[in-house]
C-alpha cells in the first residue's frame, strides 16, 4: 500500500537540537528535543504533555493527553491529542483511519527547516509538479468526526483554512495561524 512509504518519511521524527535548560533526569540531547517540540503548542498544552523523540523514546511522560514531537525531516514540531495520535499511527502503519471524535494538532512553529509535505498525497516524499507540496507557517490541524463536515471547504493551500489530504482516510482541516 502506498501509505506505507509514509512510515519512513512522515513518521521518522528527528529532532533539531536547540539550546535548552536541562530537565531533571533528561540528557542535554533530550532537553534540546523537548525544547524544540515545546515550540509547537502554547504552554497550557506543553506544560503537561508527553514528549517523544524520533525513535519513539518517551523523553518526558505527561498527564494531559497531548504528545509532542520535535521537528522531523518532513514536518515541523507538533503536539497531538489522542485523535491525532490515532491518525498518525494509522498513517505510519499504512492502515485506514476513521475518526471517532474531534481532534487537534498544534504546529505553531510551522515547518521550520523541515521540507514540508504534499497537500494531496500523505505518502509523498518529495515535491512533484502534481502533488501540491506545501511548507506552511504556524497552523493548527483539526480532525472532524464526520467527513461530510469537510464538504464545501477549499483545498487551496493559499486559503487561510483548507482541507489537506482530501479524499484519503487522513483528511483534515488546516487552519493557518501565521504566515510561513
Amino acid at each position: 500500500m502506498r501509505y506505507k512509504l509514509a512510515v519512513s518519511v512522515f513518521g521518522a521524527f528527528v529532532g533539531v537540537a536547540l539550546p535548552a535548560a536541562p530537565i531533571a533526569g533528561a540528557s542535554a540531547d533530550d532537553a534540546s528535543l523537548i525544547a524544540n517540540a515545546s515550540t509547537a503548542a502554547p504552554p497550557s498544552v506543553t506544560a503537561n504533555a508527553t514528549f517523544v523523540d524520533g525513535a519513539g523514546k518517551v523523553l518526558r511522560k505527561g498527564t494531559n493527553g497531548y504528545t509532542c514531537y520535535p521537528q522531523s525531516m518532513m514536518t515541523g514540531p507538533m503536539c497531538n491529542d489522542a485523535q491525532w495520535e490515532a491518525l498518525m499511527g494509522a498513517l505510519m502503519a499504512g492502515k485506514p483511519y476513521t475518526p471517532t471524535g474531534f481532534g487537534v494538532s498544534y504546529m505553531l512553529a510551522g515547518e521550520g527547516t523541515a521540507m514540508g509535505v504534499s497537500n494531496k498525497d500523505p505518502a509523498a516524499t518529495k515535491p512533484t509538479p502534481d502533488n501540491d507540496w506545501i511548507k506552511d507557517g504556524p497552523h493548527m490541524m483539526l480532525i472532524l468526526p464526520d467527513p461530510a463536515m469537510l464538504e464545501g471547504l477549499s483545498t487551496n493551500t493559499a486559503d487561510p483554512v483548507y482541507v489537506m489530504w482530501k479524499g484519503t482516510p487522513y483528511q483534515h482541516v488546516m487552519v493557518r495561524i501565521g504566515e510561513p
